[in-house]
């Protein structure tokens, strides 16, 4: 068994795939309008899907905002300089809620970013 993708409901897909792949530097795989289920389904990663566990946006026409929920966590990427993307990713317009730092009770640099729609997204340093 492999992961394939996780999904995420989104309530602008514009400024969602504005996010992930400007700022982020995912790229767009492929697209699907849905029109008699009125949604749009859109894949985004960082390399091919029969290689790479990617990203679904699911984008509901006919909704544009939704609850969080308390169960959801995070999107976790691996960089290598987490204080750098963190300056790469606010010259981009992206959001930062939590600095590049050591975590606590550690020594891993995390830090996290917000998507348009709320979703965190951490950022831990790989060397």
């Amino acid at each position: 068994m492999r992961m394939l993708h996780t999904m995420l409901r989104v309530g602008n897909l514009e400024k969602s795939l504005q996010f992930y792949t400007e700022v982020l530097g995912m790229q767009l795989l492929r697209q699907n309008d849905y029109p008699e289920g009125r949604f749009t389904l859109a894949f985004i990663g960082y390399g091919p899907e029969d290689t790479n566990t990617v990203l679904e946006l699911t984008h509901n026409w006919d909704t544009s905002a939704y609850e969080l929920g308390n169960a959801y966590g995070h999107i976790a990427l691996g960089v290598p300089d987490a204080y750098a993307a963190c300056e790469k990713i606010k010259s981009l317009g992206g959001k930062v809620v939590r600095e590049a730092g050591p975590m606590k009770h550690g020594k891993t640099v995390i830090a996290f970013v917000e998507d348009p729609d709320g979703y965190k997204v951490e950022l831990i340093q790989q060397e």
